[in-house]
């Protein structure tokens, strides 16, 4: 990796900020023949992103765990399509992918927008625990299997969030053996989300295909099922009646930052960064303002390189390894 081909951590000045709309932020933009997946496109932010992406002409493919509840929500919205697929189970994901593949598509646009946050302990596959494996191994997987059909000028974007902040990578304890932590384990599943975008802009980028990813900002949406009345009131998000103390953006807002990332063309030549309310962001310091900027350890490229290794031997996926001789 050259430093002439790696992007600063460093904003750039987009002109869009936290109060920016995915549909401001696809102004002007023309996605007709483009296609687009987005994971978890039918519900919150997800459903928002399909909804503008769709809106500016692209086709945008949404693979769910609930069909019928997918076609539900994205009735009356042209150019959307519902596959099938669990995230949580590999062998869900090749058969989508797979089948996707059989289409012979080519595919501009790949955001994984779908997750779980800080849910009761929950295994899945081997023993797996069950954020990590949804939110980082189901999506790797996901995008190792639909490679080959990404065209040169794709941009894969991963949903990440300020709570990677939680922590980093759990060598030694990936799945929580030694005492689960909700939140440390959604802390450790949306690191692993930046990781996955910082090493996959490094391999596909001769390929032409760039990655990113970002934290949405706070939104009220779905995602927080898992978290007690009790427990909102309590981190401040709510008072005893329920009113909101907390500065939620809408979910039109908390889309934006995914679809700048995934059509703006001021993000041409970049890739491998985090993004915050639709720009790059800094890395955090002790003087960062608060909600604010990517720890160290989340766009580190050696751990990037020894995650995708790991989730390559866990998954059994690696569009990158080389062909057996």
């Amino acid at each position: 990796m050259t430093a002439q081909r790696t992007t600063p951590q460093h904003k750039i000045g987009s002109g869009f900020g936290a109060q920016s709309t995915a549909a401001e932020v696809l102004s002007g933009i023309d996605l007709s023949g483009r296609l687009a997946i987005v994971t978890g496109g039918y519900s919150g932010i997800g459903l928002e992103t399909t909804r503008a992406l769709a809106g500016a002409g692209a086709h945008v493919v949404v693979p769910a765990r609930r069909r019928s509840t997918a076609e539900e929500a994205l009735a009356g919205i042209d150019g959307a399509e519902v596959g099938v697929l669990d995230l949580g189970d590999l062998e869900s994901v090749r058969r989508f992918a797979e089948d996707f593949l059989a289409s012979g598509r080519g595919i501009d646009i790949v955001i994984n927008s779908a997750g779980v946050m800080a849910n009761p302990e929950t295994r899945v596959g081997p023993g797996w625990e069950s954020q990590f494996a949804t939110n980082h191994l189901g999506h790797f997987a996901l995008v190792n299997r639909l490679w080959p059909a990404l065209r040169p000028g794709a941009r894969v974007v991963s949903v990440s969030s300020i709570a990677h902040r939680n922590s980093g990578i759990r060598w030694d304890d990936l799945s929580f053996e030694r005492g689960y932590d909700k939140w440390a384990a959604y802390g450790q599943a949306k690191t692993a989300n930046v990781l996955f975008a910082v090493r996959l802009d490094a391999l596909g980028r001769d390929s032409g295909v760039r990655a990113f990813a970002l934290h949405p900002g706070g939104i009220r949406t779905p995602l927080q099922r898992h978290i007690p009345k009790e427990e909102m009131i309590a981190s401040g998000w709510m008072d005893e009646e329920g009113n909101s103390l907390f500065d939620w953006k809408s979910p039109e807002q908390g889309a934006a930052t995914q679809v700048w990332a995934a059509t703006s063309p001021q993000l041409d030549g970049m890739g491998g960064v985090y993004l915050e309310d639709c720009d790059i962001a800094e890395v955090w310091t002790d003087d960062a303002p608060p909600g604010t900027g990517v720890q160290p350890y989340a766009v580190d490229p050696g751990d990037a390189e020894r995650l995708w290794t790991l989730s390559a031997e866990l998954t059994g996926v690696d569009a990158f390894a080389p062909a057996p001789s």
